[in-house]
């Protein structure tokens, strides 16, 4: 006999089959379950395709009704790419229905709950909602604050550098973390890296070393200062956002500008301070607007302090390499603190091996 606990979690397993194929809507799992045995499961497998509860159901050994599900988040209850399943549910006649947490959508929030309880479906709300609530992270703050969630991913040295005094970088850490980040890379729905990272490593930024997707590619670059055959450039989504201003009266920059464009590269000018800095808040509103709900970024040392900064970043994943650089770039130099009050905290640090390496993963309180 499983407890209920025991099959949310089932749910959340099931949901993690379709991240980073499903965004910008939720991971999704679900489990169907009659006299004490499971008979049916399924999860949401590809974005604008069936939902979880539709292909348990689908997948179930005998007739639903009378059973109780399990899924993680509530049912949706309104016409999207695909029919409610909340009207599914209601038309198999189950008994009730175990949700994880409520869904953060507004078209949903309360609504799927309040539709099965009127249709006399017993429903029972949080269980593990904690669990829930981790899963859905970006979904949630995508929904919430019309803005991606956003994943710092450092990598430094021992003594706290992610780059030599002359600015090279590659590799600081082993293999083992490499294939880490790819793994990442693939949960996410965009990168994102300043110029000066495009200059100094020419990154590729694609998912080579594990399976998943390749995410779309976001360069910051306020004076139009990338060099055009950049590796970023030559395959798949790639943004850029610049400066309006500081780009405006340069030849030079309307020069790349053109040849970017006709390269395929998406650009989006944003306003600027006086040194042609672009405001970290105008970043994330346009990419949310771009339909983008998760960025991971991957620098440089700049680029994370305006990040941090700003207070915009939620997460961190920090890996930890065993090695001694000495003089060198930190990835949080241009965070300029005057007491010790007043230093950013990061909460949950939870602690990986990659290879010789160590990854801490935490939240930015």
């Amino acid at each position: 006999m499983y407890t209920k606990e025991e099959l949310m979690l089932r749910c959340i397993r099931l949901a993690e089959s379709g991240r980073g194929s499903v965004s910008p809507n939720p991971m999704v799992g679900c489990v169907i379950v009659r006299n004490g045995a499971i008979v049916g499961e399924g999860f949401h497998g590809k974005f604008g395709e069936a939902h979880a509860e539709v292909n348990a159901i689908n997948s179930s050994t005998q007739d639903v009704a009378g059973s109780d599900v399990y899924v993680n988040l509530e049912p949706c209850s309104f016409f999207g790419k695909t029919p409610p399943c909340v009207d599914l549910l209601i038309r198999k006649r189950v008994r009730k229905v175990y949700v994880g947490m409520f869904d953060p959508n507004p078209l949903v929030n309360g609504k799927g709950i309040r539709k099965l309880t009127e249709a006399g479906i017993e429903v029972e709300v949080g269980v593990l909602e904690e669990e829930a609530r981790k899963l859905n992270e970006a979904f949630q703050k995508f929904m919430t604050k019309k803005l991606p969630f956003v994943v710092l991913k450092v990598a430094q040295s021992l003594d706290g550098k992610i780059a030599l005094w002359n600015g090279k970088s590659k590799y600081i850490t082993s293999h083992e973390s490499l294939v880490k980040v790819h793994e990442l890379r693939s949960r996410y729905d965009a990168v994102l890296v300043g110029a000066g990272t495009v200059r100094e490593d020419d990154p590729e930024l694609t998912v080579r070393y594990a399976e998943g997707r390749s995410p779309v590619r976001i360069v910051l670059d306020g004076a139009l200062s990338s060099p055009v055959d950049s590796k970023v450039f030559r395959k798949g989504r790639t943004i850029i956002f610049y400066s309006s201003v500081s780009t405006k009266n340069s030849k030079e920059a309307q020069k790349r500008l053109r040849t970017l464009q006709e390269q395929g590269v998406e650009m989006y000018p944003l306003r600027s301070d006086s040194k042609g800095k672009l405001s970290i808040q105008s970043v994330l509103k346009r990419t949310a607007e771009l339909g983008i709900a998760s960025v991971m970024v991957e620098g440089g040392g700049d680029v994370f302090s305006q990040f941090i900064r700003s207070g915009m970043a939620d997460k961190l994943h920090l890996f930890v390499a065993p090695k001694i650089l000495g003089r060198g770039k930190s990835f949080a130099d241009g965070i300029d603190l005057r007491n010790l009050s007043e230093s950013v905290e990061v909460d949950g640090i939870v602690i990986e091996q990659c290879g010789v390496d160590q990854l801490f993963t935490g939240y930015f309180k």
